[in-house]
Formats: structure tokens, C-alpha cells, sequence
């Protein structure tokens, strides 16, 4: 019985589910800086938008009694947990296209 994984270690995991910049291969390394700056402020954008749903949703449900301003919280939560997920997500989700395209 000859085992797969018994002679590799948990870079070649790693190395196998990390995105490897696909199509963005041959950039330089200021523009992939400039990539990496740019998702994270959306990140960071989409994350204050779900502090901004989760204390409007808190206010509104506790302190003034107004579910219109506690049910737009909600979708301002989800709002800002997508971003932050799609934003993740963006660079395993162009190298699986661009090695769909190749």
C-alpha cells in the first residue's frame, strides 16, 4: 500500500490551495502591493460597515425601539460579511477562471 501524502509535508498543502496571482502572475512587485493596499481597504471598508450595522441594529433594537433602523442593521450587517468574503475570495476566484481559460 503506497500512501500519497507519505513523503510530502504541509507546504506542498499549502502551497497546492494558495492562489498563485494567476493571470496577475506578471506583475511587478509594486503593482502587486498596490493590488494587495486596494483589497485591503475594502476589506477594512466592508468591515466598518458591519460595525456601522451591528450598532445601528443594537441601537435601534434596545435603546429607541425602532425595527425599521434594526432591520436595515441586519442587511448592513450581511452587506460588509459578503464584501469581506467576495474580497477574500477574489484572488482563488481569478486563478480558478484564468486556469478554466487556459
Amino acid at each position: 500500500m503506497n500512501l500519497s501524502a507519505q513523503k510530502g509535508d504541509i507546504d506542498v498543502i499549502i502551497g497546492g490551495i494558495a492562489p498563485d496571482w494567476g493571470p496577475f502572475g506578471t506583475l511587478g512587485t509594486e503593482a502587486r502591493v498596490m493590488v494587495e493596499v486596494v483589497m485591503a481597504v475594502a476589506i477594512l471598508a466592508c468591515l466598518a460597515i458591519a460595525i456601522w450595522g451591528a450598532a445601528k441594529q443594537r441601537i435601534g433594537a434596545t435603546a429607541l425601539r425602532d425595527t425599521f433602523s434594526a432591520e436595515q442593521g441586519k442587511g448592513l450587517i450581511i452587506a460588509g460579511l459578503t464584501g469581506v468574503f467576495i474580497i477574500g475570495s477574489l484572488g482563488t476566484l481569478f486563478t480558478i477562471v484564468y486556469g478554466m481559460a487556459v
